[in-house]
């Protein structure tokens, strides 16, 4: 039996009233879905167990949504890495300075808020650039100096509720060689990016100079991956392996110098642009890009309906497409090109959060 089937018409009546006195207007169906999802847990009897992490999950993320709130308009990127890593490593320094380079072009850097990789990347955008997502362990320290010093953090009890903080609210990743943590929130990125689960996002892979963790990563990918057919020929193309701190910086800032955001529309697919390509430029885009189409061309035109009526980005030049839903990995490949195209800005600045 369904969950809406399963709560009687007049609890659904009640739960809307509730909301109603409560003063809940903005999404009061999305909240009253939420609401009528708990009544539905009461009635299966599901047991204390299941409720406690349903619960616990509920109230985690709305801490965390309270949290990053005032921050919505700045463009943030997660860097990702060991607790381990001292601060005499190579790869400390590298964290810190790409933190640096973000904050300084206008980016918050997000991390887990604790040490090592993350102290790093905290110290070196600094305490006014830095949000933490910590987890609460029984072994591990509490959230570094760093994000605790403004109270710039905001604590989890399940790594999956802190997973999607970590990743939801960022424009761009950058992940430190580290350990199991760090490897399953890289491969978690590439799944969301392959699956067009998330957003098309710039990714990172930064190692120590000369280092090779990563490279050694590439190799994995290309000497059985591939082969045995569990990926597609181009799936970690998305991916920029590099050793250089401006080659990183560059990636993230860069994926934005032209694109700005997307927005599905029905089965059509929004990309806003920066720059209005000429009629020249669509053409090359058609002809390069064609194989990604269920049907029809990538046009050049204005807002849909839907976006009139949402009032949303109505200023920013668009590209529509029916996009082929098995090619949704493949996404970023026609924003890099649109990126390059001779009408995007020749600086890179952040993009709309």
């Amino acid at each position: 039996m369904s969950p809406s089937a399963a709560v009687p018409p007049e609890v659904t009546q009640d739960v809307r009233r509730i909301l109603a006195d409560a003063g809940v207007t903005e999404n009061a169906d999305l909240v009253a879905r939420i609401l009528a999802t708990g009544v539905g847990l009461g009635i299966d009897r599901a047991d204390r167990l299941d409720l406690k992490i349903a619960s616990a999950a509920l109230t985690e993320m709305r801490a965390a949504f309270q949290f990053f709130a005032p921050y919505e308009d700045v463009p943030k990127a997660t860097i990702f890495g060991s607790a381990r890593t001292l601060p005499d490593d190579a790869l400390y320094r590298q964290a810190a300075e790409t933190a640096a380079a973000l904050a300084a072009q206008g980016w918050l850097v997000v991390t887990g808020a604790g040490p090592g990789i993350m102290q790093a990347a905290a110290e070196g955008a600094g305490p006014q650039s830095s949000l933490g997502v910590s987890i609460r362990l029984p072994f591990e320290e509490k959230p570094n100096a760093v994000v605790g010093e403004n109270a710039r953090n905001v604590a989890m009890k399940y790594f999956f509720t802190r997973k999607l903080m970590l990743v939801k609210e960022s424009r761009g990743f950058v992940c430190v060689p580290g350990g199991f943590g760090t490897l399953d929130e890289m491969f978690e990125l590439l799944t969301l990016q392959q699956t067009g689960k998330a957003d098309p996002t710039p990714i990172v892979l930064l190692d120590a100079p000369g280092g090779t963790f990563w490279s050694g990563l590439q190799r994995f990918v290309d000497d059985h991956l591939l082969p045995s057919g569990v990926i597609s020929e181009g799936d970690f193309d998305r991916v920029l392996i590099t050793d250089s701190v401006d080659a990183a910086v560059a990636e993230l800032t860069g994926f934005y110098r032209n694109y700005d955001s997307l927005r599905w529309v029905g089965k059509r697919l929004v990309l806003r642009l920066k720059h209005e390509p000429t009629d020249a430029e669509v053409t090359a885009l058609n002809a390069d890009f064609g194989a990604l189409l269920a049907e029809g061309e990538i046009e050049r035109r204005g807002p849909l309906t839907a976006e009139r009526e949402d009032d949303d980005q109505l200023e920013l030049p668009r590209l529509v497409l029916r996009l082929n839903q098995f090619r949704v990995g493949e996404l970023h490949r026609l924003i890099r090109a649109v990126n390059a195209l001779d009408s995007a800005p020749r600086e890179a600045n952040p993009p709309t959060a």
